[in-house]
């Protein structure tokens, strides 16, 4: 059975930084390409990064380009997300994703490519 378990979420002041983590059970972490959404009150889960399994590539929405970093450690079966800079329209529940395929620059960004979920973390950003 795979988990994936967010924590680090909380409430924050505009422009401080929080540091998401998504620990992960099962052995084949290294094999997964991992990705994080996040989902407001209201509205579409988002697509916000992405990093191969090896993590020599990641990808990004436009909107956390230079803000938010993803990575990741297998050795410790977790991916991270560094959100600095954050905004009041960054609030929101955010959720890590594992995929079974390859991520690549025609299918990152789409949730079908991620096969298992977090419950997610809330993350709350006062202006």
């Amino acid at each position: 059975q795979v988990q994936l378990v967010e924590s680090g979420g909380g409430l924050v002041q505009a422009g401080d930084s929080l540091r998401l983590s998504c620990a992960a059970s099962g052995r084949t972490f290294s094999s997964w390409p991992m990705g994080w959404f996040r989902q407001a009150p209201g509205k579409e889960r988002e697509f916000l990064a992405a990093i191969t399994r090896n993590g020599g590539t990641t990808y990004y929405i436009d909107s956390v380009k230079g803000r938010f970093t993803i990575s990741r450690d297998n050795a410790k079966k977790t991916v991270y997300l560094q959100m600095n800079s954050l905004k009041p329209e960054d609030t929101a529940v955010y959720s890590c994703a594992a995929g079974i395929g390859t991520v690549n620059s025609n299918n990152y960004a789409n949730p079908r490519t991620y096969y298992y979920w977090g419950q997610g973390t809330q993350v709350t950003v006062s202006s």
